[in-house]
């Protein structure tokens, strides 16, 4: 009978021993989580329709273009490329958005750098995603970047530059092209 009783209190003592290291790991686990830090995601809504009004904005001007919008990533969240639209404006369009996400600026900003500054041509070899010419703009909501989008086959970078804005202005990110006068 003492034995069992014995059996009985181990048990339990091991039980409550147990609950005591599961509750301890639980609780690290949730400070540990409340550590990560946190980051606003482009849904692909807001992508879209960013995308839409690039392309809307660059078709009642009469230029045929694509417009491709990334997360923070670079990773493609829509692309629209236009009737009529040359088959490179869908890579020029990537890679202006892909640019402009990773490098946090202007496309048209960076080509302007470059060309006052030819010791920063090598940021143009940086990767073969990376393209320095006007049309990609990155998306800032609320003081974060989200992502970029990027519109290629207007015949200026100035012109694909503005379509951008235009998406930019649909979804209420920050501008980051200067009003036109």
């Amino acid at each position: 009978m003492a034995s069992d009783t014995f059996g009985r209190v181990q048990s339990r003592a091991l039980a409550i021993s147990l609950g005591v290291v599961l509750s301890f790991g639980f609780a690290q686990a949730a400070s540990a989580a409340d550590d990560l830090p946190r980051e606003a995601v482009l849904p692909l809504a807001l992508a879209s329709k960013a995308a839409a009004a690039a392309q809307e904005k660059c078709t009642k001007d009469g230029y045929r273009v694509s417009v491709a919008v990334v997360d923070r990533a670079g990773i493609l969240r829509a692309l629209v490329r236009g009737d009529g639209a040359a088959p490179h404006s869908v890579d020029s369009s990537t890679k202006k958005a892909y640019t402009a996400a990773s490098l946090r600026r202007p496309t048209g900003e960076l080509a302007k750098m470059i060309a006052e500054n030819p010791g920063a041509q090598g940021l143009r070899d940086m990767n073969d995603r990376i393209l320095i010419l006007g049309g990609g703009l990155p998306i800032d909501m609320g003081g974060e970047i989200v992502g970029g989008i990027g519109v290629g086959g207007a015949p200026g970078g100035h012109l694909d530059e503005a379509c951008a804005q235009a998406g930019l202005d649909s979804i209420g990110a920050a501008p980051k092209v200067p009003a036109a006068k």
